[in-house]
């Protein structure tokens, strides 16, 4: 049992046995009104409370045009054995700006303040832009990942914050050899390695989505970039081609000695498995193909009859990895896959929360899945417009939350609806034993009315770290 040494847990299955039920979530909510500030709500999720699935708290960042988007924390998991730290500052970058937003949560958990603002103009100095995930290591650093150069041309690399100073002390990548493109990463010390993930040039996806770009080399990225993690040199590309297009979301097993996981790509709607070979070089298999297992549906849009895929926007494994979780966002529904055969998952659960058919006046041609089309979603008597997004799992895998926005210029494109009224987060009661997904129709976090007009919400992290925050270190 977890004895509270330093931040976090001693092991992914500490946190998934004896880790606390999440009594507050904090969202990042981007105001699709650039003129007004974007910020982090704070909800409280406590059944016990009066203020049960409600936003309870709002810390703006001070300025707009921002877009923030996903975010990560000063310390973590990766830091157990330093009982001199602390977990108590959330790391925020923004898109547009390049600020770094950071949010003290420790001296009041349910009313963070805004501690910290790190000027873009000192990541731009280091020729990044558009910063992405946050993690924090096991030095106590804060690495977070960035997609363009200064001019936000395509550039995968990564900036590091001193976590004691707060200041960018410079670029992660060492070496001639750089990715073309950025997005996501996760980092596995005891293989040495840390596998990054593309997704585009980012002037040209921040306009929205322009299905020439995708085929175009320049502006959509289709690889898996494997880096030593002693030596911060890229040593190994993977391209997946055109079916890998914008391979997005990263996602080791939990598991510290694992050599294996997962990544979602968005485009097509597939699904690789990465894992290690004996020669010590990384390899990937398809193990969800959109063709079989999500394929696109027929429709007629404005009498002109076209396909849409599933685009897979967010994924993630379970704490005991037993379970791999993914949204299709344009399709509008959750799955879950057992992956007790990380070769082959098996489809175990899946709900329908809306998406493109459900939202839009689409008459489907064809579904070779749905005999009859999703419908709108109402909850608690609200109709819901948008559809899953992102997704964050409870310690114990027996709650899944969903958030509705992707990237605001993107939601405004596909989901003008939701602009109007708003996104949301619904609650998926997971059967944890056989699989399963099962809406809570008792609870309903609405964005429509906000102080400032409607937001939409993204990334959601729990007090304490959550499944998609915490990366652990072996013990030999």
């Amino acid at each position: 049992m977890s004895c509270c040494k330093g931040p976090g847990y001693a092991s992914p299955l500490d946190a998934f046995h004896n880790g606390p039920r999440e009594e507050l979530l904090y969202v990042i909510c981007v105001q699709p009104d650039k003129t007004k500030q974007d910020y982090v709500a704070t909800v409280d999720v406590n059944p016990k409370s009066s203020t049960y699935s409600q936003v309870i708290h709002r810390t703006y960042t001070g300025a707009v045009g921002n877009e923030l988007h996903h975010s990560g924390w000063n310390v973590c998991s990766s830091c157990y054995d330093r009982p001199e730290l602390k977990r108590d500052l959330l790391v925020c970058p923004s898109l547009h700006s390049c600020n770094v937003y950071i949010f003290d949560v420790g001296t009041n958990p349910r009313k963070p303040e805004l501690h910290k603002v790190i000027d873009g103009s000192e990541m731009r100095s280091f020729n990044c832009s558009f910063p992405h995930s946050v993690h924090c290591l096991a030095s106590g650093e804060v690495m977070i990942s960035t997609m363009g150069d200064a001019k936000e041309n395509g550039k995968g690399d990564f900036v590091l914050i001193d976590s004691k100073t707060l200041k960018i002390t410079g670029s992660w990548v060492k070496g001639e050899k750089k990715a073309k493109f950025g997005y996501d990463f996760w980092y596995q010390p005891y293989h040495d390695v840390m596998i990054t993930t593309e997704w585009g040039s980012p002037k040209h996806f921040k306009t929205g989505f322009h299905p020439s770009d995708v085929s175009n080399p320049e502006l959509y990225g289709t690889s898996l970039n494997f880096y030593r993690w002693s030596t911060h040199e890229l040593i190994q590309v993977i391209d997946l081609g055109m079916e890998g297009s914008a391979p997005l979301e990263t996602r080791f097993l939990h598991n510290p000695k694992a050599a294996e996981g997962f990544v979602g790509c968005a485009v097509q709607g597939n699904v690789y498995r990465f894992y290690k070979n004996s020669n010590g070089t990384w390899n990937t298999d398809k193990v969800i193909d959109i063709p079989i297992d999500i394929p696109a549906k027929t429709v007629l849009q404005d009498g002109v009859e076209t396909e849409i895929n599933a685009l897979v926007g967010d994924i993630l494994l379970s704490l005991d990895d037993k379970y791999l979780y993914l949204s299709c966002w344009l399709h509008g529904d959750v799955r879950q896959y057992d992956i007790s055969d990380t070769k082959n998952p098996k489809l175990v659960g899946q709900i329908f929360l809306g998406g493109q058919i459900a939202n839009n006046d689409l008459k489907v041609i064809d579904d070779k899945k749905l005999e009859d089309p999703p419908k709108l979603v109402t909850v608690k008597g609200k109709r819901l417009y948008g559809s899953p997004q992102m997704i964050q799992l409870s310690l114990d895998g027996k709650r899944l939350y969903a958030s509705t926005s992707l990237y605001s210029p993107w939601d405004k494109q596909f989901y003008p609806q939701m602009i109007k009224e708003g996104g949301w987060i619904l609650k998926i009661d997971v059967d944890t034993e056989n699989g399963g997904l099962k809406l809570d129709e008792d609870f309903l976090v609405h964005f429509g009315d906000e102080p400032n007009g409607p937001v939409l919400p993204h990334e959601i992290r729990y007090p304490g770290g959550d499944c998609t925050s915490d990366i652990w270190l072996a013990k030999e």
